[in-house]
């Protein structure tokens, strides 16, 4: 995923950004950066953040950084910040989506023979400086902007700093969201929305699909009106989103403790005591609780001082291995209790079928399992949601593929369906591999009703393949 801060400022800025920026943590941990603009030129930053936070790495740099404008992104991939010299002049850009057609926009930029780009380490091109080539084939940012969004396939939502002002772009389907914020004399605008609160900003509001606009110490102007169609992806409600940040005017927190309540008024099982799979399962478990009246209770604890998030490490082995040194156990409340566990997903199934046989260990009775959405069965195509880069990653996908053969991808349909045979079927299978006492996951009627969004507005695309 990824997440972008930015300020302009009637002061230095500095300490704004590099706050704001490193409230975005959660959603990335490759690449952390800043660029500021003081008057007269432009400095930046970026540092891998893989091993160690964004805070840490950063807090030398504040020392030569200073700027009354500035933008800040956390990156899963491509370095960034960029600043780039054009006939447009000269700018700093962040980004943050997917653009799923590089290889065929790399190709139309060097049909001329003049176009080039530098390869990454990984021997990528930098998506950020692909749209900021895309924006340069045009007489103005705005207009740049326009057609770099109506060329990309995937999602695109940026930030660019010039020396004047920053422009601000909600990608064209509203996939991720955009936020605006106000104090005296300073206006922000951040991915997350919460980002800039404790910053002294005010909510101003939230950009629209495609939306564009120019930020200057007076506010935020239209540039490029907001479109009606939206498909912002649901996941953020149920797993990316700090819990309090909100999008289109609904907090994370609130909406999983509705998921949970849903899960609970379909469930017959009634286990000891109601518990989620930290953190972000811990909401939905707290709905769950309440809804139907069992015991919330926490039978281990993440232990987070000095563990990197768990799927940092490249290495899947070592990725599995952390996750479960972060859990300690808290033995009166599992030896021979019965347990209900809430996940916010299950994608590959391997560290929650380490917890549970962690918790088997430990003593427990029962183990069942209820993720806070629906079965993930298709791989998303519009933003960076994993480190996947098979939709065979997916259990459901495997156990699909088990019992399908070569039919499975035109079956995919039937699976998705809660009241089908094929998907109970699927659960079946997963619960058997898994070893978990009972699994149930949450109805996508269910968990669209919880976000109160009109199910045309979201995105559902890893859920039923409709995006």
């Amino acid at each position: 995923m990824g997440g972008i801060f930015g300020v302009v400022s009637r002061t230095d800025c500095k300490l704004d950004v590099f706050f704001g920026t490193d409230y975005h943590s959660h959603l990335g941990t490759s690449r952390g950066g800043m660029a500021f603009y003081d008057g007269n030129s432009f400095s930046s930053g970026i540092h891998n953040i893989r091993n160690s936070p964004f805070r840490t790495k950063f807090e030398l740099d504040l020392e030569r950084l200073c700027g009354n404008m500035g933008i800040g992104c956390i990156s899963d991939n491509e370095p960034q910040p960029l600043i780039v010299r054009s006939h447009l002049g000269s700018y700093a850009i962040t980004t943050v989506g997917r653009i799923n057609n590089v290889k065929a926009l790399t190709a139309r930029a060097m049909q001329d023979r003049r176009g080039h780009f530098l390869e990454m380490s990984s021997g990528d091109i930098n998506a950020t400086e692909l749209v900021a080539s895309l924006i340069n084939e045009c007489d103005s940012i705005p207009e740049g902007i326009r057609y770099a969004q109506s060329l990309i396939e995937g999602s695109m939502t940026l930030l660019i700093m010039t020396p004047e002002c920053l422009f601000a772009a909600r990608d064209r389907l509203g996939r991720t969201p955009l936020s605006i914020g106000t104090k005296e004399g300073a206006t922000c605008v951040s991915f997350e929305s919460f980002a800039y609160l404790n910053l002294g900003y005010q909510d101003l509001r939230e950009l629209g699909p495609a939306e564009i606009v120019r930020i200057t110490t007076d506010g935020a102007e239209t540039i490029s009106l907001p479109q009606e169609e939206m498909k912002i992806c649901s996941f953020l409600w149920i797993y990316y989103g700090y819990p309090t940040s909100s999008y289109e005017g609904r907090n994370v927190e609130e909406i999983r403790y509705r998921c949970g309540e849903r899960m609970a008024r379909r469930d017959r099982v009634r286990p000891d005591l109601v518990a989620g799979v930290p953190d972000s399962g811990t909401a939905h478990a707290i709905g769950y609780a309440n809804e139907s009246g069992i015991p919330f209770s926490r039978p281990f604890i993440k232990y987070t001082p000095t563990w990197p998030r768990s799927f940092m490490p490249q290495d899947q082995s070592m990725r599995n291995l952390i996750a479960r040194m972060k859990i300690i156990p808290i033995d009166s409340l599992i030896r021979n209790k019965s347990l209900l566990l809430i996940d916010d997903s299950i994608v590959r199934g391997t560290q929650l079928r380490e917890t549970t046989e962690f918790l088997y260990q430990c003593g427990a009775k029962e183990v069942h399992i209820r993720p806070a959405c629906p079965p993930l069965v298709y791989g998303c195509p519009y933003l960076n949601f994993s480190r996947s880069t098979s939709v065979m990653d997916l259990i459901t996908r495997r156990v699909i593929q088990e019992r399908e053969g070569d039919h499975a991808e035109a079956r995919l349909e039937a699976y998705t369906n809660p009241e089908t045979a094929e998907y109970r079927g699927m659960l079946d299978d997963i619960r058997n591999k898994l070893d978990f006492t009972s699994l149930e996951f949450n109805r996508l009627d269910d968990m669209i009703d919880a976000i109160g969004q009109p199910a045309c507005k979201l995105c559902t695309h890893c859920f039923n393949g409709k995006g």
